[in-house]
């Protein structure tokens, strides 16, 4: 009786310490895991953004991930601008265009903005205002686009959002002839969300999607013949670099889920082990 009584305080002991484990490992991950709308990954400080803007993808100025940068331009010219976004990020960018005094302007226009990933493939907005028509007495035309979360992986057939450069264009798609030209000023701001491993898909890029510049830097060889060899040059990259791919939250949850289940398996074996060998029974009964 005594074994037996021990036994069981073994167990509920052993039960007490998986469950106490088991609980500050899902407490742990919580706060990594959280889904918060204002969560938002951002450099900090108070440093100005750049203050002009590419005019083609190759010319795209580069912004850092939550800065946000200014440029003066003309009506009718494409804008271009760069930023990084790692696995598990979901970007947004907001742009703003300050327009001409409305005695300048012939009519209405209509804004447009566009982000392309490392692979110059068009990435579809989840939300926002992509498109939008200011009226001619209009001051400004505010534009947005929330991309889908980017995946570490994918098929080479499919068109989702995959680490790298995403470039940000915007222009207008629809001005009369008149008043093509027009000085504006244009505001773009991006920000990122961290969604953690609820989006991950398993896998990740040999390397993340960032163009290079084909730079030729002119030498000699040992001989005196001239040699140019090609360098290349990134684009940029997050503030605390790439995600190295094989790490991700789901590694906690994993593991929590494991000593969840070793406790439900020694819970279920101390109900239905019994009560041990029957006290003999007495002669004569």
């Amino acid at each position: 009786m005594t074994r037996t009584l021990r036994r069981t305080r073994g167990v509920r002991l052993a039960l007490t310490g998986a469950l106490l484990a088991g609980l500050t490992l899902l407490t742990t991950a919580g706060p990594a895991l959280a889904d918060d709308p204002s969560a938002s990954a951002s450099p900090g400080g108070d440093e100005a953004g750049p203050t002009e803007a590419g005019t083609t993808f190759r010319t795209a100025t580069a912004l850092e991930q939550g800065r946000s940068g200014t440029a003066q331009a003309s009506a009718g010219d494409y804008l271009y601008w760069v930023f990084p976004a790692d696995a598990g990020q979901r970007p947004t960018v907001e742009a703003t265009v300050k327009l001409p005094e409305s005695a300048a302007r012939r009519g209405t226009s209509t804004w447009q903005v566009d982000v392309y990933d490392g692979l110059r493939r068009r990435q579809a907005c989840m939300y926002g205002h992509q498109t939008r028509k200011a009226a001619a007495d209009a001051a400004i035309v505010e534009l947005s686009c929330v991309l889908r979360p980017v995946r570490a992986w994918s098929e080479p057939w499919a068109n989702d959002p995959l680490a790298g450069s995403y470039y940000v264009r915007l222009t207008v798609v629809d001005l009369p002839a008149a008043d093509l030209g027009l000085p504006v000023d244009v505001e773009v701001r991006t920000s990122i969300k961290e969604l953690g491993g609820g989006h991950d898909g398993g896998g990740a890029l040999a390397e993340p999607l960032v163009p290079g510049v084909s730079v030729t830097s002119a030498g000699e060889t040992d001989d005196g013949r001239a040699s140019a060899t090609p360098r290349t040059l990134a684009t940029g990259a997050p503030g605390d670099g790439w995600a190295s791919g094989w790490w991700t939250d789901r590694w906690l949850w994993t593991v929590g889920g494991g000593v969840l289940a070793a406790l439900a398996a020694v819970f279920g074996y101390s109900l239905t082990r019994g009560r041990g060998r029957p006290a003999p029974v007495p002669p004569g009964i």
